[in-house]
């Protein structure tokens, strides 16, 4: 009888220990200040200017036309891609 209750307090003691952790779940820091890449790539964060991201990394590889309304640019650097809504950054992305 001892042995028996003593089963049933182990896997109840199992049960209630494996429901009550947790997944820890990790999430990028979304500031672009920070490097996105063993590399460390950095690039131009959100609401710089155009002007202003020319002189902190310099002239762009190729930059495309506007296109849409709102006007959207692209700009290609070696290492990471800036878009622009009119002229400020909505976006830059380290393409694989």
């Amino acid at each position: 009888m001892i042995k028996i209750s003593t089963i049933i307090a182990s896997l109840l003691f199992f049960s209630i220990a494996s429901t009550s952790q947790a997944e820890v779940i990790s999430i990028t820091d979304p500031r672009y200040d920070i490097p996105n890449s063993t590399e460390g790539v950095l690039r131009p964060t959100r609401g710089m200017t155009m002007s202003l991201v020319e002189q902190q990394f310099g002239p762009a590889t190729e930059k495309g036309s506007a296109i849409g309304q709102p006007p959207i640019t692209r700009w290609v650097y070696p290492e990471f891609n800036v878009f622009f809504e009119d002229n400020i950054v909505i976006h830059s992305v380290v393409p694989h």
